[in-house]
């Protein structure tokens, strides 16, 4: 584990020496900090590189990869709404032998640690996509695995994987008989659930390591003027500030169950509106033990960057000497009345 150091001068074109031990351990593997972008929000690192050093981040998350290429859903794909944003992209992106042959040999290039986030129509296209990546020649760069378990079933009448119990551990089963068993592996859930415990417990019990909360939520926009559906695709995905309280929310329930002994305790990554330090530090109380920023980095593309260095001031400020101390503290600090 990284020690402590005293605060020093910013080295040139680098981030602030730290004075708390901000190094997380996800599913053993160590990471020097707990920000991550968050998968869709920074293509696959190049267009973020250019504003910072990717590979100061704990882990650079992918765009989704799926097994063959797609061109994504009709436009229009993006919504302002009052707090946040709605897209409805579609999961374009060029197929997992495209991202394997060309992103990952980059990302692996610039030094960059990386979660690779997965996809699939079926649960056997999941495993697909988890074996190519797995022989990729670049894999030795990858700290785990994002099983985007949040996108449509498209062969159960377009549900989504994370809705059922059932669907969400055969998809993580098969993804983990594909990945080397020291591989960490998170199952993204969604919040449009009922019980997000269950889907967590499920999830963890056919081999996730980990668990990432949460994905977008269905939202959708009519376009006043036309008096019609603004976006392409009808609904979509509801991102930004408005979702963070939801959540805190799964994380809170999802960590109370663990401590309680209901089902496995795994570490989580915690994404939702995450714009800021304090932002993050009430996804870590909650009981994250990563964080990452996504819509933010929209308007501000040094937001994961600026979200590190205001998380390390609080920590700080609550006088720990490593970040691991405030993971899901708020469990102990209840009100009894």
């Amino acid at each position: 584990m990284r020690r402590a150091r005293r605060r020093g001068r910013r080295p040139e074109g680098g981030w602030p020496l730290m004075t708390v031990d901000l190094s997380v351990t996800l599913s053993g593997r160590t990471l020097p900090n707990p920000v991550m972008t968050a998968s869709g929000c920074a293509a696959n690192g190049r267009e973020l590189h250019r504003f910072f050093d990717v590979s100061q981040l704990g882990a650079f998350v992918t765009k989704t990869v799926m097994m063959d290429p797609r061109s994504g859903r009709g436009t229009p794909r993006m919504a302002e709404t009052a707090s946040g944003m709605l897209n409805s992209i579609g999961l374009q992106g060029p197929g997992i032998h495209a991202f394997v042959e060309q992103d990952l040999p980059w990302l692996k290039s610039v030094g960059a640690r990386v979660l690779v986030s997965i996809a699939g129509n079926t649960a056997g296209e999941f495993a697909d996509v988890a074996k190519v990546l797995a022989d990729s020649d670049a894999f030795d760069c990858v700290v785990g695995v994002e099983v985007n378990i949040s996108c449509p079933n498209v062969a159960n009448r377009g549900l989504v994987f994370a809705c059922d119990p059932l669907s969400s551990a055969k998809v993580i089963a098969l993804v983990r008989e594909q990945l080397p068993r020291d591989v960490p592996m998170f199952a993204k859930l969604t919040p449009d659930v009922t019980d997000i415990v269950t889907i967590a417990d499920a999830a963890v019990k056919a081999g996730a390591t980990g668990l990432t909360m949460i994905n977008t939520l269905l939202g959708m926009v009519i376009d006043t003027d036309r008096l019609r559906p603004h976006l392409g695709g009808i609904t979509g995905g509801l991102s930004g500030p408005s979702i963070r309280p939801v959540a805190v929310r799964a994380l809170w329930q999802v960590t109370a169950a663990m401590r309680d002994g209901r089902f496995q305790t795994v570490p989580l990554i915690g994404v939702g509106g995450v714009r800021s330090g304090r932002d993050a530090l009430e996804l870590i109380a909650a009981g994250a033990s990563a964080v990452q920023v996504g819509t933010a980095t929209f308007n501000d593309p040094t937001a994961p960057q600026r979200v590190l260095t205001e998380l390390e001031a609080l920590a700080e400020s609550h006088g720990v000497a490593r970040l691991t101390e405030l993971v899901g503290v708020a469990h102990e600090k209840m009100v009894i009345p």
